[in-house]
């Protein structure tokens, strides 16, 4: 009987400690899960920083290159040019790295779409139109919409072996460029427009003169 009590109370104890140790284990648990989500929020705000500066940078360089920069005084350009500068520089400080983790696999998914894109960049000044169809079809390749026009089924198949972030990093990429591109065509209009037009005038007034 003496026994029986003892083992009782044996069995007592260890269910008194189980049910403890899984109370203590599901605190620790909820606790793992709270931080989870902040250190997604602190790699998305990370992300979202990342993105701004690639943004300012685009935009100080854009205005550097711009058309209306072409058409003022020497010394106003020059001014503009030092304060876009510091701005640049100000800019570049700012260090933020969101590091992906990746599979061997995707590693190689990585390196391989970004040789693409690399390839078709270097072919920009020899014919940009083919260089801007060659992107379009891309960048195409990248989108969840339907598609306006051919998509490199290649690419696509080797963006979607790389890793989620990667591949976003890729569609934004992609879309600078695209930006340049279109940035750089407007200035080239417009500077075609700007030279016709004094070619015109030009000529107007050598007729006048006869």
């Amino acid at each position: 009987m003496a026994q029986a009590k003892i083992n009782a109370k044996a069995h007592e104890g260890r269910f008194c400690r189980s049910s403890s140790m899984a109370d203590r284990s599901g605190r620790l648990l909820e606790s793992l899960d709270q931080l989870e989500l902040r250190v997604e929020a602190l790699r998305e705000a990370a992300t979202a920083v990342e993105q701004e500066k690639e943004v300012l940078l685009e935009m100080i360089h854009s205005i550097q290159n711009s058309q209306d920069m072409r058409q003022i005084s020497d010394g106003e350009r020059e001014e503009l040019n030092l304060t876009a500068n510091r701005l640049m520089g100000r800019t570049l400080t700012v260090e933020v790295s969101v590091e992906t983790i990746r599979s061997p696999q995707q590693q190689e998914s990585l390196k391989h779409a970004t040789r693409i894109i690399d390839e078709v960049v270097s072919k920009f000044l020899d014919d940009l139109g083919s260089a801007r169809s060659h992107l379009m079809s891309l960048y195409s390749a990248c989108s969840s919409e339907v598609p306006s026009g051919p998509v490199d089924q290649k690419f696509q198949s080797i963006v979607i072996g790389c890793a989620l972030e990667d591949q976003k990093k890729i569609k934004r990429r992609l879309e600078t460029l695209l930006r340049n591109i279109e940035n750089s065509d407007k200035s080239i209009k417009l500077l075609e427009h700007s030279k016709g037009a004094g070619s015109k005038t030009l000529q107007q007034n050598e007729g006048k003169l006869n």
